[in-house]
Order: structure tokens, then sequence, then C-alpha cells
């Protein structure tokens, strides 16, 4: 098969779809694996690390988009790729459907086969394509939490662990997932006070026997909910519903009610946010201010480590991409339950139920569209 891999160009996005391992795996394998001029320049993967590796370098995405039989990529494609997109070609990368009709109205229209990282499935019942990307933004969540807590950023000049003799930061994370987990391992890192809140006793009592007293646990409802957020410096936003719309835990109301310069993290943003004052922004503007309280939004939150998340994302996909590339996509997904989960879009249709319900549109059963 010929594997193409285009420059990211949604705004500083730097991650690749292939790392050259990845490229020199799928030649062994017997693939053709063409690579957009530059791809990997901006996290040190230079072009002629992937010619060693086997790599076809081509100076235009659309020269990639008009050859290749699958493109792998990180980000969603943005309007001008969607539109170099054809019929029946294989598109494998992170989509995030639910919150974007535009993109879904572009990627039906295209007649391509889309399949996202984020709703293939393993035999756990977990997200292993985003599992790597939701550890790298819960950990960054704290990061960028602590630092927009700052005067500078608007924050209530807090330090996130205090000192001796001067309290720390109040930190609430919604949701005990990976992200979750990951944002406070890193906040109790720092020696704030964590709270952890999730619908999910079980997951509760797993967090529970992880962290110990050090970290507070609480099931989710309204008041909960509530309570805590009211009385938090830094709030982060850490649920999923597998590709659907993010829940809105966290009302405009209550925000209006949280401290002055306290700070919301969205990492739900990419799935449309969980917080009712949230929009998308990026890492080049990554802040706003609503009701006094500092909103951290950007929705590719790990674009910011690149190297770091496009090495652990490649080790998630490369699996998946060589299931296709050997098989063919029709035979992939018919082998695996787990694969054929990601397909989101069939050749004009959805075939994925939580994005057909949040958009509004016809869902089709993936298997019976593969069958038909």
């Amino acid at each position: 098969m010929r594997i193409g891999v285009p420059k990211e160009i949604k705004v500083h996005e730097y991650r690749v779809g292939m790392t050259p391992p990845a490229v020199r795996e799928a030649v062994h394998h017997g693939h053709q694996v063409l690579v957009q001029k530059g791809a990997g320049d901006g996290i040190g993967l230079f072009d002629a690390q992937y010619e060693a590796a086997g790599a076809t370098i081509v100076d235009t995405a659309a020269e990639i988009f008009a050859s290749a039989e699958m493109i792998v990529k990180v980000k969603e494609p943005q309007p001008a790729e969607w539109k170099m997109l054809r019929e029946g070609q294989i598109l494998f990368t992170y989509l995030h459907l639910a919150p974007d009709p535009e993109q879904a109205r572009g990627l039906i229209e295209s007649g391509c086969i889309a399949i996202a990282y984020e709703t293939v499935t393993d035999a756990r019942g977990g997200l292993p394509l985003l599992a790597p990307m939701s550890e790298v933004a819960g950990r960054m969540s704290i990061q960028a939490g602590a630092h927009c807590l700052e005067i500078a950023q608007g924050g209530r000049g807090m330090l996130l662990g205090g000192v001796p003799g001067v309290p720390a930061a109040k930190v609430v994370i919604l949701g005990g997932g990976v992200a979750g987990t990951n944002a406070a391992r890193m906040a109790m890192g720092l020696e704030a006070h964590v709270t952890v809140i999730d619908i999910a006793l079980h997951r509760l009592y797993e967090l529970d026997l992880q962290f110990g007293s050090s970290l507070n646990t609480i099931y989710s409802t309204v008041d909960a909910i509530e309570e805590s957020v009211l009385g938090a410096d830094l709030v982060i936003g850490a649920v999923l519903v597998p590709g659907a719309a993010a829940p809105k835990l966290v009302t405009e109301d209550m925000v209006r009610r949280m401290k002055k310069g306290s700070v919301l993290v969205d990492i739900a943003i990419d799935q449309g946010g969980c917080f009712a004052t949230s929009h998308a922004t990026n890492h080049a503007d990554p802040t706003y201010i609503k009701h006094e309280v500092v909103h951290y939004c950007v929705a590719n939150m790990p674009g910011a480590v690149a190297r770091t998340s496009t090495f652990a994302l490649n080790n998630a996909t490369l699996p998946f991409t060589l299931a296709l590339a050997d098989k063919g996509y029709r035979k992939a997904l018919a082998d695996n339950p787990h694969l054929m989960a990601g397909l989101n879009v069939h050749r004009g249709q959805l075939t994925y139920r939580a994005v057909s319900d949040a958009l509004g549109e016809p869902y089709y059963k993936a298997e019976s569209v593969l069958a038909a």
C-alpha cells in the first residue's frame, strides 16, 4: 500500500503521523511511504532520517493526497485537507467529529474511509490510541494551570504547592480516567490539595488504592461538583464520553461564582469542552478571561511537547497502521472489532453512533456498510 504522511497545518502543531522508525517498519512490510518535505523538522525528525528509513520525500501535501491510498496524520484534517481527500481513500487520524459538523460534512462529501484514533478500543474497554495523548494532556494541564495561576496571567497569584506556613492551592479534577489520573499525579507531586470527582465508584476505589490518603475522591453529583468547583483554585476538566460531545458539567453560573483569578483547564475541549464557558483556543493565544476566571482551552495540548507526543502516539498507532496496510481496510476491520470501533465515516455514511447522535445525522452500522 502507498501510505502518505503530510505535514500538519493546524496552528502550532508540530507532531507528525509517522516517525522514521515507524516508516522503516512499514517499508519492511513491503509498503511505500510518502512523507511531505519538512514534516518532522519542528521536532528534529529531518528528511534525511526519513529517507534513510526508506521514505520518499515529496514537496507538497497535494502530491501526497493525490497518490496515497492511506493518509496517516495526527490532528483532524483542516478544510484545505479534507477538500483533497478522495473517494475510497483511507484517513487514519484523530477526528473528534461530534463537536465539528463542518468537518464531518467535509469527510462525508469526500467519500473517504475515516478511522478515528480516539474511538479505537481494546479488550479491556480502554481507548489505546487516545491514552498516550491523554497521559500527556493530563500532565500538561497541571503545568498550564500552575502558570495561569500567576498574577501576570490573570490568576490569583498562587504557587500551586504553597510554601511552609502558606496553604497550597486546591485542585479539582473532573474525571478519573487516564487524563484525570495523570493530572492528579502531577498535582500531588507539586503538593497541591487534590480532589478527583468521577461517576464510576470502581474508578474512585482504584484511585484510592493507588494514591491513598493523599488524594480526596468524591462521587460525581451536581451538588458535589458545584461545591468543589466554587472552592477550587484550579479546575481540570478531564471527562470523556468516547466519540461523543463532552457533557457540560460546570455551568456558567458556577463559573460566575468562582473565586476571582481561579483557573479552568479544559482537556475535553476537542470534544466540545466540559465547561459552559469554554471555547477552543490554540498555542498562539491559549487563554482568555471570562467572569474573572482564567480559561485555558487549547484543543491540541500535547502539540506543545510534540516530540514526546509523536513517539508516544506512534508506539500505539503503528500496529493498527500496519494492519490496515497489510490487509486492506476491509479485512483489517473485519478481523479486529476494536479497530472496527474506530470507523467513523465510510464512503459518505456516518458509522459511529455517538457522532451521528451529536450531529443529528443518520447512523449506519459499520459491519453492515462494510458487508454491502
